[in-house]
């Protein structure tokens, strides 16, 4: 594994305009109707996201999905929606890492560097867009740009729709800056150290063992893991490392994968029927963490934290707790700051 604990050389001074731009999946302006319709219309249209045949794809979407989706879907929001600032949690976290980031990077994040770095975000679907932030990092003056996917293992669903997006927003200028995307950080020391970390932390709050750790990833349908998507693999490896971190066997903390939808097989095992099976088979104190998301939204707060819970005392569960995404946390922050400053190292 790469170490990230380096300093960036410095340049020589009139060094260059550098964006960093981070990205995360988005969210509906709203939890109305037509709020939440359009943002699954642009998610659900994504190919990367739903890989079926257009036409047949096309009807489903809109004759059937569209037209029921977005009620229930809007209400589950509700639960979660910050009515001071009338946004989602994702959009509000996201926008926090942005402003530390740049003020990180003001207080010697990259060292003594005479280069100019302006930190910006946007959403893969919905608003703030991609477009509208690389046009606003152009506007001053960035020559080159970091992209930053918020997700720690890779997937052609996620990461490389992102960059898709991007390379579209690119296509239209004339005069284009150059582009560098970050990798995954899956097993970085740094984002296992966090996660551990953050772990321990909330079990000591809550005063009890449990008897085992769920960590639930975001699922994808089986056929992408067949067509050779390495998000499986990743995912299974991030548990390794916090196995080995938190010195527990295998049974102790275990992977699961959640928030599927549809008809189609999708990765195994499932969150929702893991926990029902982990009650009804003894299990009285669970934890759930997910490794996948780097902030709280609906499949986090809603999901885990509501729904999943809810099944979990059905079953005589006693004790549930779901752990917080590193967020914009300290240790959050940490592990954004470090690949920011491993990527940059080669152009400042």
């Amino acid at each position: 594994m790469r170490r990230w604990r380096r300093w960036i050389r410095c340049p020589t001074p009139g060094g260059p305009t550098i964006g960093v731009l981070l990205s995360n999946l988005g969210t509906p302006d709203g939890t109305d109707y037509w709020s939440v319709r359009r943002y699954l219309a642009e998610f659900l249209s994504d190919r990367r996201v739903i890989e079926a045949p257009r036409l047949l794809w096309f009807f489903i979407l809109n004759a059937l999905i569209l037209t029921t989706r977005p009620q229930r879907k809007g209400k589950d929001y509700a639960t979660i929606w910050s009515h001071d600032r009338n946004e989602s949690p994702l959009k509000t976290i996201t926008r926090s890492r942005a402003e530390q980031l740049q003020q990180s990077i003001r207080d010697g994040l990259l060292g003594d560097t005479r280069a100019n770095v302006i930190v910006d975000w946007g959403m893969r679907y919905g608003n703030p867009s991609l477009k509208a932030a690389v046009e606003r990092l152009v506007a001053r003056g960035c020559e080159r740009i970091l992209f930053v996917p918020l997700y720690p293992q890779y997937s052609a669903a996620t990461s490389a729709t992102a960059c898709d997006k991007l390379f579209e927003v690119l296509a239209s200028m004339r005069r284009q800056p150059a582009l560098r995307a970050a990798t995954p950080y899956y097993d970085e020391d740094t984002y296992i150290e966090a996660i551990a970390d953050s772990l321990d932390e909330r079990l000591f709050g809550t005063g009890f063992e449990p008897d085992v750790i769920v960590a639930s990833f975001h699922g994808m349908p089986l056929s992408t893991r067949i067509a050779g998507d390495p998000y499986y693999a990743q995912c299974h490896k991030t548990a390794d490392l916090l196995r080995t971190r938190l010195r527990l066997p295998r049974e102790r903390l275990i992977v699961t994968f959640q928030s599927r939808f549809g008809r189609a097989e999708w990765l195994k095992p499932y969150t929702d029927e893991t926990i029902k099976a982990l009650a009804a088979n003894g299990a009285r104190r669970i934890a759930v963490i997910t490794p996948g998301f780097t902030a709280d939204c609906l499949e986090t707060i809603e999901e885990i934290g509501q729904e999943n819970a809810q099944y979990f005392f059905d079953g005589g569960g006693e004790a549930f707790a779901r752990i917080d995404c590193l967020n914009d946390s300290s240790r959050g922050m940490r592990v954004i700051e470090a690949v920011v400053r491993h990527e940059l190292g080669g152009w400042i």
